[in-house]
């Protein structure tokens, strides 16, 4: 885990205890599909898997998840997001996450789930 003065690894101008390491921690919960695609980034780079999956929508939640130790996320970009206010339930990230050597670039369905966000499936 990033010290907690150290900058979020999701791009934000903010500390990673300001940002995203509340969120993993569960003292918050993400307002908005951006911010948990933000913080979901963020898990993948420090190697958080049982946030990954407690924030993976029950009906498409893999049953366990191994992340590579070789990718080194290098940068996330958000490219564009529909809905996914504190005023909606459902929305979509599209996002571009850079590591060394590519990126990988989804349109992200996110739904809300017991009232919480949390990430269904790639759009198609």
């Amino acid at each position: 885990m990033p010290s907690p003065s150290a900058p979020c690894p999701c791009g934000l101008p903010a500390t990673y205890a300001d940002c995203c390491g509340g969120l993993h921690d569960g003292t918050r919960t993400a307002a908005t599909a951006e911010q948990l695609m933000r913080s979901r980034y963020t898990a993948f780079v420090v190697g958080d898997t049982a946030y990954l999956l407690r924030t993976w929508h029950s009906s498409t939640r893999p049953p366990q998840l191994e992340l590579s130790p070789n990718i080194r996320w290098t940068g996330l970009e958000i490219l564009h997001t529909t809905d996914g206010t504190p005023f909606h339930t459902e929305g979509t990230v599209e996002f571009r996450a850079s590591y060394k050597g590519g990126a990988q670039q989804e349109n992200s369905a996110f739904t809300r789930e017991h009232g919480q966000w949390t990430y269904l499936n790639p759009v198609r």
